[in-house]
Formats: C-alpha cells, structure tokens, sequence
C-alpha cells in the first residue's frame, strides 16, 4: 500500500508542464477548420454513456470557467453503435437550450439513476422526470434540426478520427485524452489523468493563444 501511494505521488509530480508532441499530444495530420474566429476552438467529444466522460465533467467545466473569452467551447456526443438516442438528447437539449441545466442531469440519469438512454422510452422517461416540456421535447427529438446536428457530429467525429472518448480538440490542429495525458507517467488514479488533461489544454490553449495574440 506504501509503494502504490508513493507512486501515485509520483504520478502527480510528474503532471504534463511541457507537454511533446506525439507524447501527450497529437498533431492532426490535416488540420480542421474551426468556427471561432479570431478565438481558440475546443471540442470535446464525449458521450453521456462514458464514466470517465462523466467524472472529467465537473473539471472540465471549473477548467472553461477560468479560460474567458479567449476560446469558444462545444461538445460532441459520439455516436458509436447503441448510442443513437443518446446523441439526440444531446442535440435536442442544445437545440432547446436546456443544456445549461439538463446536462449534468442526463449524466446523472445514466451513472446514478441507471437509466441507460438507448430507447426513445428511455429518454422520454428522462425527459418526464427531469421536468423538461414533454411535447415541445418530442417535437424537436425528431425535427429536421436535430438529424442536421447528428449529420454534423458524425461528420466531426470521422475527420478528426474519434475511437474513444473523452477526448478533446484543441484549435482544429491538436487532440489530447486524460489517458493519453499521462502517457508516461505509469499507475496514476482518473482523477489524476483528469488533472493532467488539463494540464496538457492550458499548455495548448496558451500555446495557440501566442500564435494567435491574444492575451
């Protein structure tokens, strides 16, 4: 138990500062475009099924609360085989602007309430309990809108070469992981790769930051 512990120590020394290129991180072969202007996009692509996606959560948000209005933030929920509902909640709540208040709660649903969200009856059962308006939800889960941001979300998960989540974006050109985060750290705990993915975004988001001179 005394070794395991200083190893996690370790571990949490040995957090990203600097982190390389094809270590911590890695180049897109083919840079993507990005919608943030003259600011840095991140993308997160997570999905509401993933524990990990879920404990990275609450940090991910401390961590877009001290970055102001230098970046512009989105998330993608992936659609890997089952998850087709699971995607549309995340749209629909976005399309609806419920997701403010109704994104934690649909992590929650999943990890503490065990609803699964793989049928419509299961998101509709999410939706009734979690107070949203049942018949305006429906509306927009099946609108043209909704299937558009599926398509979009599909189409960002194949050019930017998602097999796992989470995973974040980083100015169309970098993607890092908290797994890949402590590459070559050793045994750590999760929420100690959490920590060293962020490590690894302040770096990357400072570096673009410079490139790009904002401050």
């Amino acid at each position: 138990m005394l070794g395991a512990g200083l190893l996690l120590a370790a571990g949490a020394i040995a957090a990203p500062n600097t982190p390389k290129a094809g270590v911590e991180y890695k180049v897109l072969g083919k840079p993507q475009p990005t919608e943030a202007g003259k600011k840095i996009e991140v993308i997160e692509f997570f999905g509401y099924f993933c524990p990990h996606c879920n404990a990275l959560d609450p940090m991910l948000e401390a961590w877009l609360k001290k970055q102001g209005d230098k970046i512009v933030f989105k998330r993608v929920h992936v659609g890997f085989s089952g998850l087709a509902n699971q995607q549309k909640l995340y749209a629909t709540l976005d399309i609806m602007g419920k997701l403010g208040t109704h994104h934690v709660k649909a992590f929650n649903a999943y990890h503490v309430e065990g609803n699964r969200l793989r049928s419509e009856a299961d998101v509709m059962k999410f939706v009734a309990a979690s107070g949203l308006d049942q018949q305006k939800f429906k509306e927009v889960f099946n609108s043209f809108g909704v299937t558009g941001k599926i398509g979009r979300y599909n189409q960002l998960l194949n050019d930017y070469q998602i097999d796992s989540v989470p995973t974040i974006a980083i100015d169309g050109r970098f993607v890092t992981s908290p797994v890949q985060a402590v590459s070559t750290i050793g045994r750590v705990t999760e929420d100690e790769q959490n920590r060293a993915v962020l490590v690894v975004m302040d770096q990357l988001v400072n570096m673009v930051a410079k490139e790009k001179g904002l401050k």
